[in-house]
């Protein structure tokens, strides 16, 4: 079984998650004074823990993929933190996932809640998706930059 929280991170200049034709999340970097932002995809498996989140949120804020090998730390980019249970799809066999690895939502919820939580502890501005409801989201990708994040 995986063990371990994932984050798919993508430099940004612009995102948004919308819900039911609301806006719920959105990140303008420009406007932040910031070149870019960065989309977090968050997985959450049976084993993470609060300290898991803790860790993986530090690293995304520290992780220098920005302009000038900078940080959000660095620029004060803002992050749109988004749940993502398909980062856990299982295609080992046959043509239809299987999600066993993702941890259910009781238990995912309130770790993608506390990753969100530990950024802004860390000084991001943070906006987010809305937990186990279907997500429309828009984004433009810089680069292209997409990295996977684990612990």
């Amino acid at each position: 079984m995986i063990t371990v929280m994932r984050v798919l991170v993508q430099r940004v200049t612009a995102a948004q998650v919308t819900v039911d034709g609301e806006i719920v999340g959105r990140i303008d970097p420009a406007a932040a004074g910031a070149p870019h932002g960065l989309l977090a995809l968050v997985g959450v498996t049976h084993d993470d823990t609060p300290a898991t989140a803790k860790t993986l949120a530090d690293k995304l804020f520290r992780l220098r993929i920005l302009d000038g090998e900078r940080s959000a730390a660095d620029l004060a980019a803002p992050i749109l933190v988004v749940s993502q249970f398909t980062l856990y799809a299982d295609t080992a066999k046959g043509r239809r996932p299987s999600w066993s690895a993702a941890a259910p939502g009781a238990v995912a919820e309130p770790l993608v809640d506390a990753f969100a939580a530990d950024l802004r502890a860390l000084g991001a501005t943070v906006a987010t998706g809305r937990f186990g409801a279907h997500m429309r989201i828009e984004l433009v990708n810089d680069g292209p930059v997409t990295i996977l994040l684990e612990v």
